[in-house]
């Protein structure tokens, strides 16, 4: 059962197709709402806000992560609820099968993590208060949370607040979502596509928080 945090309307993160995600996306296949030109944006973005190396969760990554090819991270773990599509992904050196909406908390010790990807996935967490709190745990302090997406999404999985809001006013949802759950040094910005690119038409949102320092 999804529940809204303080403020926000009791069905804000209930969904149109309530079948199990992992039966959803297994018979999706492997694909994205982002064109080339997204893509390739948010792969500048992780090539400045991503430290060099270090260990590196890319939540909901799906068969492809937006990590430059050149970084040298030690660990970069991908979890998702599609097997497939992880054993797809040659960028992880480690694979988790897991539903967030199902089971929102990570498997992972304390302060074990040098930064934390979200690319093209808050649109359907029914459960993000908790997610982005488990977040907090696991990230070593200082280190990035990085929540991207464009303006498309599956419309089914979608959750009903994301589909009822305007593009800046899902960056403000992310960032409020950021702050609650203890993110501090909170950055948001968008990426929109040149004209004269004709495979890119997607702009991308960024927001960036970070896990607070102890005082």
């Amino acid at each position: 059962m999804t529940e809204a945090p303080a403020g926000l309307h009791p069905a804000a993160f209930t969904r149109a197709n309530d079948e199990p995600d992992a039966v959803f996306y297994a018979r999706r296949g492997a694909s994205t709402c982002m064109d080339a030109g997204a893509r390739t944006a948010v792969t500048a973005l992780y090539q400045t806000a991503l430290p060099a190396n270090g260990t590196i969760l890319d939540l909901l990554c799906g068969n492809l992560s937006h990590i430059p090819p050149e970084a040298s991270h030690e660990t970069v773990i991908g979890l998702d609820v599609n097997k497939a599509a992880l054993d797809a992904n040659t960028a992880l050196t480690q694979r988790i099968v897991q539903d967030v909406n199902l089971v929102p908390t990570l498997d992972l010790p304390d302060n074990s993590l040098d930064a934390i990807c979200l690319c093209d996935g808050l649109a359907y967490l029914t459960q993000p208060a908790t997610l982005f709190e488990e977040c907090v745990r696991v990230l070593r302090p200082g280190a990035p949370l990085i929540v991207t997406f464009s303006d498309n999404f599956v419309a089914q999985k979608a959750v009903a607040l994301w589909q009822a809001l305007e593009p800046a006013d899902r960056s403000r949802l992310a960032a409020l979502l950021l702050e609650r759950a203890g993110f501090g040094d909170l950055d948001t910005g968008e990426v929109v596509p040149p004209e004269d690119l004709t495979a890119w038409n997607d702009t991308v949102h960024a927001v960036i928080g970070r896990k607070k320092f102890a005082a």
